[in-house]
């Protein structure tokens, strides 16, 4: 498995109406997609949940890389290119895919990232939470590395807006506009 996101920021004056237009037109584009175990739509608003820009930061986790290839080489990512111009797309080595059966109702996703400091051993690597208290229950949770960067984010979904983490370091907190699963 593999997860990819693209985090395109936005000018902080853009309607993000276009946003959820464009998602609400196509979002089911991805839906059935080979090889996609799922893509979340994700937005962060400036000044909302503690926000500091507007946002279009989709998230996927692929099956293979056979099937993330095709998406960004057989012209799918073309309409990335062409609506925002050349993104980085950062991709890691899933973790941890705790998906639950309320996964696709999920509304909110918060973001943790962290990095994996120098040890003499990774043996029972767990992701810190360093202060970040989850209150409520996550529908789902996702965490995902690179070893290229000894970073990673872990991705924790809920139905309901989760409060509290406003104004935590290391933290950004998304508005889900629909998520695809792949088959």
């Amino acid at each position: 498995m593999i997860g990819m996101q693209y985090k395109v920021k936005l000018p902080s004056d853009y309607d993000m109406a276009n946003i959820r237009d464009r998602v609400k037109n196509n979002g089911n584009k991805t839906d059935g997609f080979e090889g996609l175990h799922f893509k979340a739509y994700l937005i962060s608003e400036k000044g909302k949940r503690g926000n500091h820009y507007n946002s279009y930061s989709p998230l996927y986790v692929w099956d293979d890389s056979e099937s993330m290839n095709k998406f960004l080489f057989e012209g799918f990512y073309d309409n990335i290119l062409d609506s925002f111009g050349w993104q980085t797309v950062n991709i890691g080595i899933p973790l941890q895919i705790d998906l639950t059966f309320s996964f696709s109702v999920s509304k909110y996703v918060v973001e943790r990232m962290g990095t994996i400091e120098e040890k003499s051993s990774l043996r029972n690597f767990k992701p810190s939470l360093n202060n970040l208290v989850i209150k409520e229950n996550p529908t789902s949770k996702v965490t995902i590395y690179n070893p290229d960067k000894w970073s990673y984010s872990t991705f924790y979904f809920f139905e309901e807006y989760p409060k509290g983490f406003e104004n935590n370091n290391n933290v950004s907190i998304y508005e889900i506009l629909h998520i695809s699963r792949g088959r």
